[in-house]
């Protein structure tokens, strides 16, 4: 068991898979069944480092790196990533391989809509989800993805002809450097040198590469369109809390993340709503800000009173 600054303690995991491993940080005590939490797109198990430290030592709380990030296995070359579909399919095998039942979600991003169709896919195997700044997976225009289509299959192609030996290289500090000017503003230096300890190994002459697959980057096909994250919504019925970063992001779309929201209040059994100002990474850079409101909903059955 490897301790944090804060005195939680984590354990590094790898759960099997067809095509290798999914890795993790299995946090708090094993012997009862965790959270499973889920990082955003191109980010990892790191993210919720910060958020962990300052939740009740006593919480199971076991945080994945989806396949192609952070320490997990690439899928095979040759294959794109459906990175939705992967997700529920992954989350799926983890629930199988440990046989749990009744599942508790918390995820990021990608994670919180990877987490929303597990929810409404298996309803009754839901006990509980927390979407971090996000609702449902991304809705693009038809006619973006119709135009991205593609160039997005050539980069896919280009990517597999890739090996590890053409991969640019960068010393520590360039490292950080590219990933904190990547995020425009949204992620501080000290969130990006946490997410970096498992997003990058290091090679020769003190360089890092990257950990997550490139072809990540071709990401978003297989999109849902609206009436399929409607459908989905109808049928989530676990406890259910989102928490929303402010001001706003374009890419939030809020006339249909309000809506989806209202879908999913009609069915579930707690719904709670939170905003707080800050980025879309809030629960890395300032994690103090939701801590005590995420405790109070996983530890009280009714949570009207947040």
């Amino acid at each position: 068991m490897e301790p944090s600054v804060s005195g939680p303690s984590f354990e590094e995991i790898q759960i099997p898979v067809p095509f290798g491993f999914v890795s993790g940080k299995w946090w708090g005590p094993k012997d009862k069944q965790p959270i499973i939490a889920i990082h955003g797109w191109q980010d990892n198990a790191g993210t919720f480092d910060p958020l962990i430290e300052l939740l009740p030592k006593d919480l199971s709380i076991l945080c994945i790196d989806l396949p192609g990030h952070g320490r997990s296995s690439h899928i095979p070359l040759g294959l794109p990533y459906y990175i939705f579909w992967d997700g529920l399919a992954i989350l799926r095998r983890i629930v199988r391989h440990y046989n749990w039942r009744k599942v508790s979600i918390m995820g990021h991003s990608l994670g919180a809509a990877i987490g929303f169709l597990y929810a409404a896919s298996y309803p009754d195997d839901t006990e509980m989800l927390i979407s971090i700044d996000t609702v449902a997976p991304v809705i693009f225009d038809p006619s973006e993805i119709v135009k991205n289509t593609g160039p997005n299959v050539d980069k896919l192609i280009y990517y597999d002809a890739l090996g590890v030996d053409k991969m640019p290289s960068y010393k520590y500090s360039d490292m950080i450097d590219l990933v904190v000017d990547g995020h425009h503003g949204t992620l501080t230096r000290k969130s990006c040198e946490i997410l970096m300890r498992r997003g990058m190994y290091h090679v020769k002459d003190n360089k890092y590469l990257f950990s997550r697959d490139i072809r990540l980057k071709v990401a978003w096909m297989g999109l849902p369109s609206l009436d399929v994250v409607i459908a989905f919504a109808g049928q989530i019925t676990c406890r259910y809390m989102n928490i929303k970063a402010k001001p706003y992001r374009s890419l939030d779309n809020w006339p249909v993340y309000s809506q989806v929201l209202e879908i999913i209040k009609m069915n579930a059994k707690d719904f709670v709503f939170k905003e707080y100002d800050g980025t879309h990474h809030l629960h890395l850079n300032n994690p103090e800000c939701l801590a005590s409101d995420v405790a109070k909903f996983i530890q009280q059955p009714n949570s009207a009173s947040l």
